[in-house]
């Protein structure tokens, strides 16, 4: 068994691998640094390995939920951790510690504030390994438990789009409800949702993918600034570069708290919903969410998610096949990979 005093270089190393395992979603690295020091402005958090978990003990997931391009996203210090306490109170069981919902620049930290401010521990192991588009995609697959009630409690937004509360019912409608309470409080609010027992966690989550992270962050950080770090990447998750090149096309339309769109590159096009869906040259696939597709720009190698992109910019493309990453149980549910397909008009199955 493994316990671990965050630092806050454990944090950063955090962002950087993390938004490169976010595959084009999972949050800005600025957003992410700016948690970093809010988290430890209030204390050091702990991780722990699901093994230190007690077999009746639960953990909810915390979250932020919206689109990344949103122009006036707000969710503060105390309105995470008001998720945190609202759940207390609505769940009827003890919480034991927190997990994240998945990896990305501003999602793996996800829990460190309201561990810091709670005491609660961090469990290494998130719903989901890497980044993806819908809640449902970060249930672990309780979306396949009969009659499962979801409760979700969520906080965000300021001024007259603040909004705060709880919601219980099946998994896609409170999913759908944060959602869209999301767009109303300006596009992002943070949410406390779905404890589940050890066992559940060592079944479907992605266990270690916390530790991934920061291993990856810490090769990517390793040397300076440049195209080496690219390699770096690519090397530690054993993935491949399938193009480099300047942005000739770039389309992101906001539909329904998601960024959507694509990316042309030469003759390379990669289709997003919030994350990198699928890279196609020349009509051949050459990655396929859950594989993992992650934009760099070249000079300098810093990962850029699918909203950071720009016309004319130079970038790379990592191609990493899903076996090489830790992933969900719900990674591999065609039900859900499924409704992909419409909102980028290709295959996914």
């Amino acid at each position: 068994m493994v316990r671990k005093m965050l630092t806050k270089e454990d944090a950063i190393s955090a962002v950087y691998g993390g938004c490169i395992l976010g595959g084009g979603g999972g949050g800005w690295i600025a957003d992410g640094l700016e948690k970093t020091d809010l988290a430890f402005a209030l204390g050091n958090p702990e991780l722990i390995t699901v093994d230190e978990l007690q077999d009746n003990e639960f953990v909810p997931c915390v979250s932020l939920v919206g689109a990344p391009s949103a122009k006036e996203m707000y969710v503060d210090s105390d309105q995470l951790v008001n998720t945190i306490h609202r759940m207390k109170m609505e769940f009827d069981k003890p919480i034991a510690a927190l997990m994240t919902n998945e990896n990305g620049a501003s999602t793996t930290i996800n829990g460190w504030l309201q561990a810091a401010a709670t005491g609660l521990p961090v469990v290494d192991a998130p719903s989901n390994g890497r980044a993806h588009p819908t809640g449902s995609m970060g249930s672990m697959n309780l979306s396949e438990v009969a009659d499962y009630q979801s409760i979700q409690t969520f906080a965000g937004g300021k001024g007259d789009k603040e909004a705060a509360g709880s919601i219980t019912g099946t998994l896609d409608l409170t999913s759908s409800a944060v959602r869209s309470i999301s767009v109303q409080a300006g596009g992002m609010v943070g949410v406390c949702r779905n404890p589940v027992d050890t066992q559940y966690i060592k079944e479907n989550a992605a266990v270690g993918a916390i530790t991934q992270a920061i291993e990856l962050g810490n090769e990517f950080l390793s040397v300076p600034e440049g195209p080496e770090r690219i390699e770096k990447a690519v090397t530690y998750l054993k993935g491949r570069i399938i193009h480099s090149g300047k942005v000739n096309e770039f389309q992101l339309d906001k539909t329904g708290g998601f960024d959507v769109g694509y990316v042309r590159i030469d003759d390379l096009e990669l289709t997003f919903w919030n994350e990198y869906m699928t890279a196609e040259k020349n009509g051949e696939r050459k990655g396929t969410f859950p594989d993992l597709i992650m934009t760099f720009d070249v000079e300098t190698g810093k990962p850029l998610v699918s909203a950071e992109i720009k016309e004319g910019i130079k970038i790379a493309v990592m191609s990493v096949p899903k076996e090489n990453l830790l992933l969900s149980s719900t990674m591999y549910n065609q039900k859900l990979l499924k409704t992909v397909e419409p909102i980028i008009n290709k295959s996914i199955i």
